[in-house]
């Protein structure tokens, strides 16, 4: 335990945020680490609650109380250690996740939880400047291979714990660049790629071997793959993305989110100079009230959009938890980003009825309309509420539906569950032996913090079918559900 008295005598100081007019003027990061002495206070609050159940708000079941403690008592490598015993990128978790596990910390029962987040966030920042962080290459070769397929989050989290445990992992990426969405789904103001960079540094010299430009099914054949591997791990996340099937889809301003920050994320890697789908000097309308949406947010801020129009369907959220959202679940309670401070509108209880243009079939409005949802939460516009708003640039940010169909699931001849995932059994292998299937293309759609819980666990599995042996930890299972 921390300080006896922290969690009553420090107050809860909550993440700083860079100056709106200042990050506006670039793409770094918002928020702004605490001095040393004012994140051990903040760590200090963590209390001797007896049974703590941050852990069960998070996945990876990381060493909550053990890490801040080592922080309150200035142990900052022992603290690094802790994180990284259940979380192989704290910095990933400590930027994206939305801290599930703040939500389920005892002090939120009646006050501020602990600043958790804050906390791993700046213990992996100070392990990789005092150089805490090292690589950690195994020390004998089992002679297996392991292909993995897909960088994100799960994909790299497997690839590192099969590659310690002396595997010869490859890593398959069809974009050019590996990262997946960690590296052209999620803006730079969120997460700087240099964090990415070095943790593909570390992950090179402990002999993981990334392949960038290949596409499974295509560039690399389902033959080819099951000859030239022992085993295979299928990470390429959910990226069938949800339509919006109305009038006037067609037209030239209306794109997916996916495809907007992929070009605003090329701009930041230095590939082009300026973004054929840009914001810039126009009226935009986000359709989707999740983080896809919001990162499209802060994103057309910095394009310098004119307006910004951000719509849900969903009715604005209460400001405090609910009846139906106790303790220590994560509530749905109404939230404010980073990029929501910084400008736009918020429309709730808004669906989207047409998109209108001009005589150059280019978009130049849309027509939304007010309404309610029933008890199937089927969603009902009231004619009488209908009104245009103008946009000249319209991004879809509707989540995603699964994993493509593509010639690698349909050659693999793999099959799905009822929600449309890769099905997988309680080890993670899919249908197919010696497959194995870890994070949203299994799950679905989910949180960054279950992608890497998944690949851990999924790596477990792998270990275990190519020698039998319980070496790798296994922090969920597949049927493992956030607390809702």
């Amino acid at each position: 335990m921390g300080d006896l008295w922290g969690f009553l005598r420090t107050p809860r100081e909550a993440r700083r945020r860079r100056p709106v007019g200042l990050r506006l003027q670039d793409w770094r990061e918002a928020y702004e680490s605490l001095p040393d002495d004012r994140l051990q206070l903040q760590a200090g609050r963590c209390m001797d609650c007896g049974i703590p159940f941050c852990h069960q708000g998070c996945p990876l079941g990381n060493l909550i109380p053990e890490w801040n403690d080592l922080v309150w008592r200035g142990n900052w490598r022992g603290a690094s250690e802790r994180l990284h015993a259940t979380n192989n990128f704290p910095e990933f978790t400590g930027t994206l996740c939305p801290a599930p596990c703040e939500d389920a910390c005892v002090l939120a029962i009646n006050a501020d939880p602990v600043t958790i987040k804050q906390v791993e966030l700046q213990i992996i920042d100070h392990a990789w400047e005092h150089g805490y962080v090292t690589p950690l290459p195994a020390k004998t070769r089992t002679g297996r291979t392991v292909v993995v397929v897909g960088s994100g989050p799960a994909g790299l989290a497997a690839a590192q714990q099969l590659t310690r445990a002396g595997h010869d992992v490859v890593v398959c990426e069809r974009a050019d660049r590996i990262g997946g969405l960690l590296r052209y789904g999620i803006p730079e103001f969120k997460l700087e790629k240099r964090r990415l960079d070095r943790r593909l540094e570390q992950m090179k010299a402990e002999g993981t071997i990334f392949q960038a430009g290949v596409e499974v099914g295509t560039d690399l054949t389902v033959d080819q793959l099951l000859s030239r591997s022992d085993a295979v791990v299928l990470a390429g996340g959910a990226t069938a993305w949800r339509e919006l099937p109305v009038p006037g889809r067609e037209l030239d301003g209306v794109h997916l989110a996916m495809e907007y920050l992929t070009w605003a994320n090329r701009v930041q890697e230095g590939d082009v100079a300026v973004s054929p789908i840009t914001a810039e000097s126009r009226d935009v309308v986000i359709i989707g009230g999740g983080d896809t949406g919001t990162d499209c947010l802060g994103t057309a801020h910095r394009q310098r959009a004119r307006s910004v129009a951000h719509i849900d369907v969903r009715p604005r959220p209460p400001e405090q938890r609910t009846e139906d959202m106790p303790w220590p679940t994560y509530p749905a309670i109404f939230r404010t980003s980073p990029a929501h401070e910084e400008g736009g509108e918020r429309l709730f209880s808004v669906d989207t009825l047409e998109f209108l243009g001009d005589a150059d079939s280019r978009l130049r409005a849309i027509r939304i309309a007010e309404g309610f949802r029933d008890e199937n939460k089927r969603f009902h516009p009231t004619a009488a509420t209908a009104q245009e708003i103008p946009a000249q640039l319209a991004l879809l940010a509707l989540g995603f539906l699964g994993p493509e169909r593509g010639r690698l699931l349909t050659e693999l001849g793999v099959e799905f569950d009822e929600r449309g995932n890769v099905a997988r059994d309680e080890n993670f292998m899919s249908t197919v032996e010696g497959v194995f299937v870890a994070g949203d293309m299994g799950r679905g759609q989910s949180l960054i913090v279950w992608a890497i819980a998944e690949g851990r666990a999924a790596a477990a599995g792998v270990d275990a079918y190519l020698t039998g042996r319980d070496f790798l930890p296994c922090p969920i299972r597949p049927t493992d559900r956030p607390i809702a």
